[in-house]
């Protein structure tokens, strides 16, 4: 039993321009803005430093492990505990992936614990953690309103505060 085999080329040829040119232009935009030819957009800190937006909250926070494996929060300028994070469980998990990647960051960089997180609500309701260690921001807001009340719930007249 023979079987033919055929090595000719089964997607279109214009199909594949096309993918080309696609990936060309992605990568000619992203040039641009990296050599400076183009602004950045929507970099939240510049929008709302832009529109003069002010902050309607702000606490400094500390994160620390316990043994028991659950994460202690206390506001940095008092040593108050804000809350417990408990562990294993939904509960938590996203605040816990926020400081997984923010410690990762402190690691790479050299700092240790000591520098606080500052998490602010603004005017136009957007949410920001900033690792005053690092300088590194995470908008809080671009991960569902359950993962952005998380941490909403530290800041001082919320609930869990």
């Amino acid at each position: 039993m023979s079987h033919a085999h055929d090595h000719a080329n089964t997607v279109p040829g214009a199909a594949l321009v096309a993918a080309a040119a696609l990936v060309g232009f992605a990568l000619a935009m992203t040039a641009t803005v990296k050599l400076g030819w183009l602004d950045r957009e929507a970099v939240p800190a510049v929008a709302r430093a832009q529109a003069d937006v002010a902050p309607v909250a702000t606490r400094t926070l500390r994160f620390s492990d316990r043994a028991d494996g659950s994460v202690l929060i206390t506001d940095a300028a008092t040593g108050a505990v804000v809350s417990t994070v408990p562990p294993g469980g939904e509960q938590g998990g996203f605040i816990r992936g926020v400081l997984r990647g923010l410690a990762r960051e402190r690691h790479m960089n050299g700092v240790g614990q000591v520098p606080p997180f500052r998490l602010t609500m603004w005017q136009d309701g957007s949410l920001t953690l900033i690792d005053e260690g690092t300088g590194r921001s995470v908008e809080l807001g671009g991960f569902g309103s359950d993962n952005r009340a998380a941490f909403a719930a530290l800041l001082p007249g919320r609930s869990g505060s």
